[in-house]
């Protein structure tokens, strides 16, 4: 279905106007795919990104560089390692290399959960299978290519 059905409307000022408007809602609506998985396990995006980045990590990590390696460059961090930690997922430790820091780590209850996600990442892929090998390719180099044009 083109962007134009789903959002019912003809006409665009141009093509980059068309572009916007078109990457606004293919994120809200991959978004609300994926929350769905989520919401079963009781974690949003941000929680299963922080909980992918320390799973991913061979030693525990600050709050500040786990928001650097984060998707959402605007989340706080910390808040979100804070509800993770009340959920069991993560815990604090001091730092081994400067005893006035913390870091973070994920927890047996953190993997366990991403081991069932693990399973479902098909539905995850489910949601762009319609793209061949090439054309996720060229997508990946456009969508770069979006980004750098700061």
């Amino acid at each position: 279905m083109s962007i134009d059905k789903d959002i019912k409307q003809d006409s665009f000022k141009n093509e980059h106007h068309k572009v916007m408007v078109n990457l606004i809602f293919t994120y809200n609506w991959t978004t609300e795919q994926l929350k769905q998985l989520f919401e079963e396990e009781g974690l949003t995006m941000q929680q299963f990104n922080i909980l992918r980045i320390l799973r991913g990590s061979l030693i525990p990590l600050s709050t500040l560089q786990i928001r650097e390696r984060m998707l959402d460059k605007m989340s706080d961090s910390s808040r979100i390692v804070d509800r993770l930690i009340i959920k069991g997922l993560v815990k604090k430790l001091i730092c081994k290399t400067d005893k006035r820091l913390v870091d973070v780590t994920i927890t047996s209850k953190g993997l366990n959960i991403l081991e069932k996600l693990d399973v479902q990442e098909d539905k995850m892929e489910k949601i762009v299978k319609a793209l061949t090998k090439s054309e996720a390719k060229t997508l990946n180099k456009l969508l770069d290519k979006i980004r750098q044009s700061n």
